[in-house]
């Protein structure tokens, strides 16, 4: 992989098993936003820019080489060989084969644990689109601008100085009592982000669960997509469907050390194949 600057940012040569949209717009980010050409604007650790792939280069725009090396390389997970993992985690089910060659371009984003954390409590009972609108009026009304009309995730610190009743603007519901009630404890020290990253998952889990409307689903997406514990293996309403559809007697646990990658193939395979659940 190599990577040099170009017109208005950077060029990444070399890169394989990306698809931008499998891996932006399959619900593990909720500040992405799909162009007409195929490319991607978003909003990722303060710094916005876009990002198009053609044919293994990858060019994402408004950054530097720094930038490249100190947050899009992890951002992708770059660091990770998908296609020895695809082989090896093929292996365990016909269906989970089937299923990762249907969607070889999925990646698992390094994302920002605390942003992870509050988009996956705004996810709760509710559906992509109606996601980003909430995420979006959250930093537009309490992030920082970095550019015009463009701002970043706000701080937990932020949060945690308004009330339920200054998030209304969110139009988030019963999740606002939830988003400052995360906001105060990852804040205040009571839960501890740093620590889940490497801490027993059980430990991490209840840590995560200290936080008010946090429960299981909730506290495994954040750590698979938040601090990157592929062995994290959330079970929403279409993977609970598809486990017992398609990997009946089977659970989290027997897809090893990379269940959340294969997760991540699982949801988006059954998602895309709604005729295997009539």
């Amino acid at each position: 992989m190599n990577c040099i600057e170009c017109d208005n940012g950077i060029k990444i040569s070399g890169v394989n098993d990306l698809d931008l949209a499998q891996t932006l717009d399959c619900g593990q980010s909720f500040r992405w936003i799909e162009q007409e050409d195929g490319s991607f604007k978003g909003v990722a650790y303060g710094r916005y820019v876009t990002v198009k792939l053609c044919g293994s280069d990858l060019y994402i725009y408004n950054a530097t080489k720094e930038d490249f090396k100190n947050i899009w390389f992890n951002y992708f997970d770059f660091g990770l060989d998908y296609g020895k993992i695809r082989d090896e985690i093929s292996k365990i089910h016909p269906v989970l084969n089937e299923a990762a060659k249907y969607a070889p371009g999925i990646r698992i984003l390094r994302q920002e644990p605390y942003e992870t954390l509050c988009t996956f409590i705004i996810s709760q009972n509710n559906n992509i689109k109606r996601i980003k609108g909430i995420v979006q009026r959250l930093c537009e009304n309490f992030g920082n601008e970095i550019e015009e009309n463009i701002f970043a995730f706000p701080t937990a610190e932020k949060i945690a100085e308004l009330t339920e009743n200054d998030l209304a603007v969110l139009r988030a519901g019963f999740r606002n009592r939830y988003i400052i009630d995360a906001a105060q404890k990852v804040a205040g020290g009571d839960v501890d982000l740093e620590k889940c990253r490497t801490a027993d998952y059980e430990d991490a889990r209840k840590e995560l669960m200290k936080i008010t409307g946090v429960g299981v689903k909730v506290a495994d997406c954040t750590l698979l997509f938040g601090m990157h514990r592929i062995e994290a293996f959330p079970i929403d309403v279409w993977m609970k469907r598809a486990m017992e559809k398609l990997f009946p007697g089977m659970n989290g646990d027997d897809f090893g050390r990379y269940a959340g990658i294969a997760q991540q193939y699982i949801f988006h395979y059954s998602r895309m194949h709604p005729e295997l659940f009539e």
